[in-house]
């Protein structure tokens, strides 16, 4: 697989019944992505920080990735302190992670 097939992916609805990735495919899909993210709670979630100047440049980015994420149907958890943002993605159905969290990072990844 390769970072295009994420970003031209798309997310597909998930309401359980399917193993979360494992440690070894996390890191695989992990290895795609184009900037660094963080492996969280064993394979539960991966996170990011944005910084940025200001809070308004904050909440820009936050708006633009609100609209990619329901165009996915795939939510992140999303954090904001004046210049930074923290993204979290998981699949809460599964509780782990499944490939839509990466479609989606490499989605933000653009942004």
């Amino acid at each position: 697989m390769e970072y295009s097939h994420l970003v031209k992916g798309h997310c597909v609805p998930c309401e359980g019944g399917v193993k979360p990735l494992s440690l070894a495919e996390a890191k695989t899909y992990l290895s795609l992505l184009k900037t660094p993210w963080n492996l969280r709670g064993a394979v539960e979630r991966i996170t990011k920080k944005f910084e940025f100047k200001d809070f308004k440049q904050s909440m820009k980015f936050v708006n633009k990735i609100a609209i990619t994420a329901e165009k996915e149907g795939h939510h992140p958890d999303i954090s904001i302190s004046y210049n930074k943002v923290i993204i979290s993605l998981t699949t809460h159905a599964i509780g782990g992670l499944s490939p839509n969290d990466f479609i989606l990072a490499s989605k933000i990844e653009l942004l």
